[in-house]
């Protein structure tokens, strides 16, 4: 019951914040202390950012933000980072305020784009700065979920273009993830926008117990420790952990009978047995992270096959329902190629994938059918985490390591705390769990320190891009442009870093008068002396770089005369042995060429310096077909055979090259030889004592002369880097001084990856004569990138005159390339035309089998690459003015603008 005291202390809170009390009584749950502490800050008119745990409810201060804006009679946007997240927070809108008061602008859809709420992506907020839109009129509020992404390394720019440029009277509301530098980058904030309180939240609102499943047993985590005092890892799992360890150390090298080593008692749970136990213990809805689309597809498969059924008849029929209404508009003749009727026969037993390469549609069956609690079970990979609102009772985490792009690396502590923090849905879970899987070598005290770990620090990728010059420069000027781009969060942390490097140069000076005291030598100046020895050092270090160099320059040397058909040994390396060379490479790799070769075990890769450490020659030559194409498993098993063939015979042990080089010592190190025994210094008793105290003191002068270096280095970095994308542009001649030409302000509207190469295509007319399907397949190659490294580089192109359109692009790529170093700046990559057949045969409407077997491409990548291509002709059909590259532009788009291409789950 509440006292009269609290009944008083509502009121009179009721009557300070009147919309917040209204706001509060559209709910029928209390609000958690920061979300009522950020939606006063909020009423006040303060700009807020908001950093607390997935699941915690954050987005509620956002949606105040709506609710004041309306009561207000003024304007608020409310930014996402993703299309998919758009959609949902443009739905639950449309159903709390009506369909008149919210708009939605994303590229795929423009809803209402005048109402008093918009929902929208980032980037869309940004070309409305740029453009100095009418709509931006009246905005009161910008709320920006998920402001973290200003991380991401490709889009995070975006964030802080936004934030920058917003007008002062604009409150922004920010919602982060928990982040280790929140206070940090709300300095950062205050400092850019005014007064901006950070709220930190660190507490989950719902409970979050960690396990560890072996076999068919689950382990909790933790356990009380022996004093009371807190938790500590379970000495079970530590017990575990090290009869594996004594086990694999034993039978190293050792087999038992029949040839098979002995496996551990302690094995890693099938995916089964974790549905099953999960299910048993009332552990489901679960959402298992695999990391893997095939590892996601194949769990789906193992599931069916053991005959796994998780739902009622009731919900079984509820479900079949759903997907056929929600798919009813795919056509039929696409149903099989899309996998449909297995996808389906999932989802009816309660179990689903969820992926980047999945259908739209179907992805969007599987979220809603989750959040409803019909599906009880998803595979899952990482992108989820980062996605739409689907939280769970439980998060299984098969591994604790993923392919990040490169290599295999161990998940971050950040990492670990977005994807565990799925687990546990308000107002229905009274806790949640996570749920690592057994593998062999799994230490306990690592999951427990990421378990335990919140280091999850939100660091700036911010850089200046030819698109931002060219429209800065054109609203400001380059002074004030320049001004703007010194209060990045880039520059910020940049500036603190200057700081704590200023302090370690003060310390080291302390530093350095002692080390010179004790250097004192009655015979000489031993610094002196001590100088001639590191100068010796270095000269013999350089004479062993130099050669090392000319290694290197005779490997790049031999790599660049290869020519197709080559036949080479490739030295060493996992693909060591004969080989045939199918593309030499480009010699303007900054590492080096790089040759695509099918090697005698029909491997097709691409190589790196590293697997020849000495120059190759051709052992012969023979004839690649024209028809051949190394994605055909058929076309590399016929040319490798053909190439063994070729090479019987040859005498492919190559030996070693002698090389005569002049032994020649350099002349420099005699000189300093004879100095140092004429040096009076030379005779000292203690030389070697007073030598290695100038050791110390010369190797921590040249770090405090780095560190110098580094501080000159971050000075205006950002600015510095803006000047450089300016000097390219004034000599491409899109800027003229505080002018933006003609030609930059077609620039200004193209907002892509590779912006100045298209506007280049476009000035220079690369494109004119091409028909649509032409035009949308030569684009392609600006907005495809292969998602395999060794992606064959000759792709099929559909046409003669794509062909030589092809070719001069990654030729005026290559000469902008070329521009960019000259100015310090690394924008541009080459196209890749990769996707450009497949593209080409969807414009000529070919079938959705025809097109996806082309590319061996799951549906929803092609989907997603697709509407990528389509953002950026609507781009060119925008900046190209009258003429026909427009009108053909936009035929483009229409051609490419059906089937399942053309889906949009939001309809105005």
């Amino acid at each position: 019951m509440t006292s009269p005291a609290e009944k008083y202390a509502q009121t009179r809170a009721s009557r300070q914040y009147p919309h917040l009390a209204e706001f509060r009584g559209l709910y029928d749950f209390g609000l958690d202390g920061f979300q009522v502490e950020a939606c006063k800050v909020v009423e006040d008119g303060h700009g807020v950012l908001v950093a607390a745990p997935t699941g915690s409810g954050k987005t509620l201060v956002g949606e105040f933000a709506v609710h004041l804006a309306l009561q207000t009679g003024r304007k608020c946007f409310y930014t996402t980072p993703i299309k998919a997240l758009s959609n949902q927070k443009f739905s639950d809108l449309v159903e709390r305020y009506g369909a008149d008061n919210v708009g939605l602008l994303t590229g795929d859809n423009t809803i209402n784009g005048e109402a008093p709420v918009v929902v929208m992506t980032t980037e869309v907020l940004r070309n409305m700065l740029y453009a100095g839109s009418r709509t931006l009129d009246t905005l009161g509020y910008v709320v920006m979920d998920e402001v973290h992404y200003l991380a991401d390394r490709t889009r995070g720019a975006v964030w802080e273009e936004v934030i920058i440029h917003l007008p002062e009277s604009v409150s922004v509301v920010a919602l982060s993830a928990t982040v280790s530098n929140a206070e940090e980058f709300g300095d950062w904030l205050t400092a850019v926008r005014g007064d901006t309180v950070t709220i930190v939240e660190e507490r989950r609102p719902i409970p979050l117990y960690q396990h560890v499943m072996v076999g068919r047993r689950m382990y909790p985590l933790f356990e009380p420790s022996s004093d009371d005092s807190g938790v500590e890892v379970n000495k079970a799992l530590e017990r575990l952990a090290r009869e594996d360890w004594q086990l694999g150390r034993m039978m190293k090298g050792h087999k038992a009978k029949g040839g098979r080593r002995p496996r551990s008692p302690n094995r890693t749970p099938s995916r089964v047995d974790v549905v099953e136990r999960l299910d048993a213990e009332g552990l489901l809805p679960a959402i298992t992270f695999v990391f893997s689309r095939a590892g996601c597809a194949a769990a789906v498969q193992q599931c069916m096959d053991a005959r796994l059924t998780l739902t009622t008849p009731e919900e079984q029929e509820e479900i079949r329902a759903f997907v056929d209404t929600a798919c009813s508009h795919l056509p039929e003749e696409d149903l099989h190629v899309l996998g449909f009727y297995d996808f389906r026969e999932g989802l009816v037993r309660g179990i689903a994938a969820h992926h980047a390469g999945m259908l739209p549609t179907f992805k969007e069956c599987v979220e809603d059918l989750f959040s409803n609690g019909l599906v009880k079970v998803i595979f899952a990979t990482e992108t989820l985490a980062l996605g739409i609102n689907m939280p769970a009772r439980s998060v299984v985490i098969e591994k604790l390591s993923k392919w990040n792009g490169e290599t295999h690396a161990n998940i971050t502590p950040g990492e670990y705390t977005q994807l565990t923090g799925r687990a546990g849905r308000r107002g229905i879970d009274v806790e949640g769990h996570g749920v690592v899987l057994w593998q062999h070598g799994l230490d306990p005290k690592q999951v427990a320190g990421l378990a335990s770990t919140r280091t999850y620090p939100l660091n700036s990728s911010f850089h200046p891009s030819y698109n931002m010059a060219v429209n800065l420069v054109g609203q400001v000027g380059r002074v004030v442009a320049r001004e703007l781009l010194e209060q990045s969060f880039a520059q910020f942390q940049a500036d603190r870093a200057v700081v704590g490097l200023a302090r370690n140069i003060r310390k080291a000076d302390d530093t350095l008068e002692g080390y010179r005291e004790n250097v004192v030598c009655e015979l000489g100046d031993f610094m002196e002396y001590a100088s001639l020895r590191r100068e010796l050092t270095d000269i013999e270090a350089s004479g062993s770089k130099a050669r090392r160099q000319a290694e290197r320059e005779d490997v790049i040397s031999s790599l660049v005369r290869l020519k197709p058909g080559d036949v080479i040994h490739v030295p060493v390396g996992k693909f060591a042995g004969l080989a045939v060379v199918l593309d030499p490479g480009r010699v303007t790799d900054s590492e080096g060429p790089r040759p695509m070769v099918l090697t005698a075990n029909r491997h097709a890769r691409r190589l790196a310096m590293i697997d020849f450490p000495t120059p190759v020659e051709p052992l012969t030559t023979m004839r690649i077909p024209k028809s051949f194409n190394a994605r055909n498993p058929q076309a590399r098993r016929d040319l490798a055979s053909a190439l063994r063939e070729r090479a019987h015979g040859v005498s492919w042990q190559q030996e070693k090259r002698q090389r005569h080089q002049a032994t020649r010592e350099d002349p420099r190190i005699a000189a300093i030889r004879d100095k140092l025994r004429h040096h009076p210094c030379h005779q000292c008793p203690d030389r070697e004592k007073h030598a290695r105290w100038a050791e110390r003191y010369l190797k921590l002068e040249r770090e405090t002369q780095n560190q110098r270096g580094r501080i000159e280095q971050r000075t205006n970095t950002v600015a510095r880097q803006f000047d450089r994308v300016c000097e390219v542009l004034d000599v491409l001649g899109y800027l003229d001084g505080d002018e933006v030409t003609s030609d930059g302000k077609k620039l200004k509207r193209l907002y892509s990856d590779l912006d100045l190469l298209v506007s280049e295509c476009l000035r220079r007319q690369v494109w004119q004569g091409l028909d649509a399907a032409e035009l949308a397949a030569a684009v392609s190659g600006l907005t495809f990138t292969s998602r395999l490294a060794d992606e064959p580089v000759a792709p099929r192109l559909p046409t003669q005159q794509v062909r030589e359109v092809a070719a001069t692009m990654a030729g005026l790529c290559t000469d902008l390339q070329r521009l960019e170093r000259e100015h310090r700046v690394r924008f541009l990559r080459q196209p890749d035309f990769g996707f450009a057949q497949a593209v080409w045969q969807w414009c000529q409407d070919a079938s959705l089998d025809d097109v996806l077997g082309e590319m061996d491409l799951a549906a929803g990548d092609f989907v997603r690459a697709m509407k990528q291509l389509i953002d950026v002709v609507a781009q060119i059909a925008d900046a190209a003015g009258p003429g026909p590259v427009r009108d053909t532009a936009r035929e483009a788009l229409d051609l490419l603008r059906h089937g399942v291409v053309s889906y949009t789950s939001i309809s105005a």
